[in-house]
């Protein structure tokens, strides 16, 4: 738990107004980096291609490309994200450290084995008749992708996140030089930045892990595989939330009326995916937050709790501690309420003039307005869903995954059922609902976090 917490408690220490401005702005480059140079990069991309790629609609069809690439390649490591993580974070504890680098490598061999096998299929179903050239390129990205997901979680996991920032942005800086360097062979030379970008990427993690957990004995192994080291309700959890963010994205992508091919089988939402793009920015601010009071003051009576527990502390400090975890949990759900209705405010005020800079039409911005509160709402879900893992309420987090795909399915096929107005609050609403059982559940579990530690044991 030490690393990134460590660094922030030691600069809102210092307690002035810089040290604070300092801790949150470090907080949100460390939280948000690693997808906002995605976004940038290929928004740069973009730009900076359509006057040079002809026909323009090549960097449609790269764009779109790369979005399915990053959507499949999350669902499917979706599965093995979190019981990895699981895995690792036992090892660890167990002072296992020569397993942690030959069962990533077995992981690796199965999810890339997997990647390639689902790819190849994917390639003669949903491209059929494109380009050899365009299909194998597709085929590298997504398998290099599912690999980078893996290294990126084991990375997080390990607090590395100043590393992920840095591997991210000079890969996407290569991805972006590389693109623009080949996209005069249109769409196969703008992939292909990608994909060399991505494989720089997966790379560059792998040798940090090496250097990390020095080989020895072998270099691969299966121990996560046994049956006992699984986590099935991990894997399920992974997989549901991936398919909760995605599912109203899917649906737009295949409902004719907002949707039109773009390459092969892929479609697009062009009135659906530019205001979730934009929104997704908004939410910077909300993981700043996030991380600080979820690595400081949360995590610090955490562990104070525990230690306490452990090593037989009295109840009364016991009692103590677990208050100052609900204070430091609700002082941070406060927070990022707070924080993300100004971004909301924010939207409101500029997103006119967001739309008109970048040439996007005004009849996008009531769509925005909603997914800017939608996103908000996910940063509060995702803080609920991280205390519950903290806690290892894992059974409650699988049940909060299943409500948020289960709503977000049925909310938004009513939204495209009743039109245009009311598209994007299927999102919105599910997040919400989900959100509000999330914190009921949480409350009740911090009122019988001591009976539950002592008498469930």
């Amino acid at each position: 738990m030490a690393g990134i917490g460590f660094e922030l408690r030691h600069m809102l220490r210092k307690n002035t107004l810089l040290s604070v401005v300092q801790a949150y702005a470090y907080a949100g480059v460390i939280g948000s980096g690693p997808w906002v140079f995605s976004i940038v990069g290929i928004l740069l991309i973009g730009i900076f291609s359509a006057s040079v790629v002809v026909p323009g609609y090549l960097v449609t069809q790269f764009q779109t490309s790369v979005t399915y690439l990053v959507a499949s390649s999350l669902i499917l490591t979706g599965l093995v994200q979190l019981a990895f993580t699981r895995f690792i974070s036992d090892r660890l504890f167990e002072k296992q450290q020569e397993l942690v680098l030959a069962n990533l490598h077995g992981l690796l061999l199965i999810v890339l084995l997997v990647a390639g096998i689902l790819g190849s299929v994917a390639l003669f179903v949903v491209l059929p008749g494109q380009g050899l050239l365009y299909r194998l390129l597709m085929l590298a990205g997504f398998t290099l992708m599912c690999g980078v997901w893996i290294l990126t979680v084991l990375l997080s996991g390990m607090k590395r996140y100043k590393a992920i920032v840095v591997l991210f942005g000079l890969s996407y800086l290569l991805i972006v030089a590389g693109a623009l360097f080949m996209r005069r062979w249109g769409l196969e030379g703008l992939l292909g930045g990608f994909v060399i970008g991505n494989y720089v990427l997966l790379a560059g993690m792998w040798l940090l892990v090496v250097r990390e957990f020095n080989p020895t004995g072998s270099y691969i192994a299966f121990d996560f595989l046994r049956r006992n080291m699984l986590y099935p309700s991990l894997m399920a959890i992974g997989l549901l939330y991936n398919l909760g963010i995605w599912a109203d994205k899917f649906m737009f992508w295949y409902f004719p009326p907002t949707s039109q091919a773009i390459v092969g089988g892929l479609r697009a939402s062009l009135i659906y995916d530019l205001p979730v793009f934009l929104s997704y920015l908004s939410i910077i601010p909300g993981m700043a937050v996030f991380l600080v009071r979820i690595e400081t003051d949360f995590v610090e009576y955490y562990d104070k709790f525990y230690d306490a527990v452990r090593s037989g502390g009295s109840l009364g400090y016991i009692e103590t501690m677990r208050d100052e975890m609900v204070y430091s949990i609700q002082q941070g759900l406060g927070e990022i309420a707070k924080i993300q209705t100004l971004a909301v405010l924010v939207t409101f005020v500029a997103g006119p003039a967001l739309l008109d800079g970048l040439g996007i039409s005004r009849l996008y911005l009531p769509l925005l307005h909603v997914q800017v509160i939608g996103a908000g709402l996910q940063v509060g879900l995702m803080a609920i869903l991280n205390v519950f893992f903290y806690l290892d309420q894992r059974r409650i987090v699988l049940l909060l995954c299943m409500e948020f795909v289960l709503l977000n399915v049925v909310l938004t096929g009513l939204t495209m059922y009743f039109g245009a107005a009311f598209y994007g609050y299927g999102f919105a609403l599910s997040t919400l609902i989900t959100l509000s059982t999330g914190l009921a559940l949480l409350t009740r579990s911090l009122n019988q976090l001591e009976y539950r530690t002592f008498m469930l044991q």
